[in-house]
């Protein structure tokens, strides 16, 4: 027992039976661990994602796909691009599998050892002549892009629409709206007055 115990129980009334789901004190640690289990949990599920890509490499070149499995940065051929240069080029992968691997710069110095998944800087490199031309979207589908980033975008107090994403999560507003502080007018643009018609 507790020394909490003894002074809750003295301080209760004659007759009432001790409740733990209406103590605070008991519902502050339940909370605590359901933090504390679900940080584990994502912990143990960032080591198996990490494990997974560490195998992918190998399942490549036991399969064949992967040609060579390392490449150092400016030895790379030039046949092989990673996705921001296939981005560049207004092509992707087109569904094939990447066929090597760039490595990060700390690796170029070890060249007897493998560039780890954990490396951040780590590319895959994908094969240029298998790329495709990138679909060009319809104009429903940039309409639904544009009405989707309006609502992140546009604060629903004074109805400007900014050029960046507003914290409406944690203030629900524009920051002009919530504290006052001025905005620069290059950085939004006012919503559409109403449409007037004018008689014939």
């Amino acid at each position: 027992m507790t020394t909490s115990e003894p002074r809750l129980l003295a301080d209760a009334a004659s007759g009432t039976v001790y409740d733990p789901n209406v103590d605070e004190v008991v519902r502050a640690e339940l909370a605590a661990e359901a933090v504390a289990t679900a940080a584990r949990e994502a912990e143990h599920r960032e080591a198996a994602r990490i494990a997974a890509r560490a195998d992918e490499p190998q399942a490549l070149h036991e399969t064949g796909t992967l040609e060579q499995t390392e490449h150092d940065r400016g030895a790379c051929p030039h046949h092989l691009a990673t996705r921001r240069r296939l981005r560049e080029r207004s092509v992707s992968p087109g569904g094939h599998e990447p066929v090597g691997i760039l490595r990060c710069a700390r690796c170029r110095y070890t060249p007897q050892w493998s560039c780890l998944p954990g490396h951040r800087v780590r590319a895959w490199l994908y094969d240029v002549r298998m790329a495709r031309p990138k679909r060009v979207p319809t104009l429903a589908q940039e309409w639904a892009l544009d009405r989707a980033m309006a609502a992140r975008q546009s604060c629903p107090r004074c109805w400007r629409r900014y050029v960046f994403c507003l914290p409406l999560r944690a203030l629900g507003s524009c920051l002009e709206c919530h504290d006052g502080t001025p905005a620069d007018p290059a950085t939004y643009t006012l919503p559409a007055g109403p449409a007037r018609y004018l008689a014939a």
